[in-house]
């Protein structure tokens, strides 16, 4: 455990590793001073793109702690981020929430519903058949399809919820196109964030709740992996897996009590 403490600095994920919707998780505080105090380079990273860095920074502020926006990036930042390398000043089609266009337009990406260059799906409480039918004919017509994540599911405060893949299928399926999705596993949200805290990849450590996201990023970006059960994975889920994190904890807060 002392070289995991001794780690230059930490990406964590945030969904069931910090928070449950609106409710902090246990040991969390403790771990996140911990962070500051000894003075390790941290990001959270999160496959959710419903929100810019800025209300993530609030929503903790809410919960008690004070972590600055420049400590976060999401799967919108990195969705725009990939099609501004891919094409640059393209336009896209996107069923998601301000936060993901807010994302895009910074990357100089504007919207298009006649003949966008993407169709972009993300998180959204405000999803219809009016949009998949609209994503659907565009995607039909040479609109290339981008997922921000392929999380099936996500925790929250009422339980598990559908992200994502979810919300995506139907548009796959109807179009018979698979989408390519920016999000965790995909090693380049972790590249972001080594990027981000300047460091090599032994000198982080990565947490996650998820074997098939985090974890698996984790491996295959070649840095200790450490999978805590307050999310949405149990020791039992491990063997169903052919690889295995590093660390197995009960939370984050439970690395500083070891």
């Amino acid at each position: 455990m002392d070289n995991l403490l001794d780690k230059k600095g930490f990406i964590s994920d945030m969904d069931g590793v910090i928070y449950h919707g609106n409710q902090i998780l246990d040991g969390v505080a403790d771990f996140v001073n911990w962070l500051i105090d000894n003075d390790k380079k941290f990001v959270f990273l999160t496959n959710s793109p419903e929100k810019t860095p800025h209300e993530l920074s609030m929503k903790l502020e809410r919960m008690g702690l004070k972590v600055s926006a420049d400590h976060f990036y999401t799967s919108a930042m990195a969705t725009a981020a990939f099609l501004s390398s891919q094409k640059p000043n393209c336009t896209a089609y996107v069923i998601g929430e301000a936060a993901l266009t807010k994302a895009l337009y910074d990357q100089g990406i504007y919207m298009n519903d006649v003949n966008p260059d993407y169709v972009v799906v993300g998180e959204t409480r405000t999803y219809n058949f009016e949009k998949i039918e609209k994503a659907i004919e565009l995607v039909l017509h040479g609109a290339k399809l981008i997922g921000t994540n392929p999380d099936i599911t996500g925790p929250t405060e009422k339980g598990i919820m559908p992200a994502t893949g979810s919300l995506i299928s139907p548009i796959e399926i109807a179009t018979g196109k698979k989408a390519y999705f920016v999000g965790k596993p995909n090693p380049l949200m972790l590249r972001h964030g080594l990027r981000k805290l300047d460091c090599h990849s032994e000198e982080i450590a990565f947490i996650g709740d998820r074997m098939d996201t985090d974890i698996i990023a984790g491996i295959e970006s070649n840095v200790d992996t450490v999978l805590v059960l307050s999310g949405v994975t149990s020791m039992d889920d491990i063997d169903k897996f052919p690889y295995r994190p590093k660390y197995i904890l009960d939370n984050v807060g439970e690395m500083l009590k070891l």
